[in-house]
């Protein structure tokens, strides 16, 4: 069972080589976590950026810069847009944030001519996280797109928390759909989606997981409170996946994990044509590393 980040990078190494563009690559992290995968042979690569800026980082870094392809578009705009169209194109199958804003990254990836969003689909963050107060690893979801998903949306956000557990090889995750209690409180919108996916998933309208809710956090990550509170069911005290009500809950989650557990992190965004690595330009090369070993798994 994979409970540590680094497995799933021997996970890849077995699977077919993925082939990745990368979205204004001009920035240190970018070029050494790709370099790193193209050197585990998790991927092959295309940089698209400043040329020169490409060259002077792998110059800094001792990186062989004939490893990757590189297309020169100095302006972040257009070489995030030129990566889409290299998705679309196929000639790519993961594509990945470089020195660029977010917003600008999306609206690359929204654009109706030449993005990446089929009609229809709900663009989620998906996250990974091993964190070291945690027996194993963590699927979360939505940290940093939907503010606030209706039923709808919760639902393909938990399709898509099942479909990254199966892809890392856990064949029957425990969901928890995470709400301020483990009681039901029918006034709590929360609450009411949460106990609609799971009646759903008792009628086989949900499968692949054992899914739960509503339910606390601390009910599903920890087997005591599990145990205090008499909460049954399998998924109690032993999640493979939170599901949160809001982007405030998930994402106070995400970086609690981060900068008081410092804890490790894989992330990319589900929902779009492929995967879509999504980290903040300061997370460090291996945050990147392991987010697109994670897209590659995908």
């Amino acid at each position: 069972m994979i409970t540590k980040l680094s497995q799933v990078i021997d996970l890849v190494k077995s699977k077919p080589k993925k082939r990745l563009v990368a979205a204004f690559a001009n920035d240190d992290h970018t070029i050494e976590a790709v370099n790193n995968a193209v050197n585990l042979g998790i991927v092959d690569a295309i940089l698209v950026g400043d040329e020169s800026a490409i060259q002077k980082v792998c110059k800094q870094l001792s990186i062989e810069i004939e490893k990757f392809k590189i297309i020169h578009e100095p302006d972040e705009m257009k070489a995030a847009t030129l990566s889409c169209d290299l998705i679309n194109q196929k000639e790519a199958d993961i594509l990945m944030k470089g020195a660029l804003s977010t917003d600008k990254y999306m609206r690359a990836i929204l654009n109706k001519e030449r993005g990446l969003c089929p009609p229809n689909a709900v663009i989620t963050h998906i996250a990974v996280v091993e964190n070291p107060a945690y027996h194993k690893l963590l699927i979360v979801s939505d940290c940093a797109i939907i503010p606030t998903p209706d039923l709808k949306q919760k639902l393909l956000i938990l399709q898509h928390i099942i479909k990254t557990a199966h892809a890392i090889g856990i064949e029957k995750p425990k969901v928890a759909i995470i709400t301020p209690t483990e009681q039901m409180s029918a006034g709590m919108t929360a609450c009411v989606d949460a106990a609609i996916l799971s009646k759903m998933a008792d009628r086989g309208q949900i499968t692949g997981a054992i899914i739960d809710g509503p339910i606390s956090l601390d009910v599903a990550v920890d087997e005591e409170a599990a145990k205090i509170k008499k909460m049954i069911g399998g998924v109690a005290g032993d999640a493979d996946g939170l599901l949160f009500p809001n982007i405030e809950s998930g994402n106070v989650f995400y970086k609690c994990s981060t900068k008081f557990n410092k804890a490790e992190i894989g992330a990319f965004l589900a929902g779009a044509k492929v995967p879509c690595v999504l980290s903040s330009r300061g997370d460090s090369s291996l945050t990147k590393l392991y987010s697109i070993a994670i897209a590659a798994t995908l």
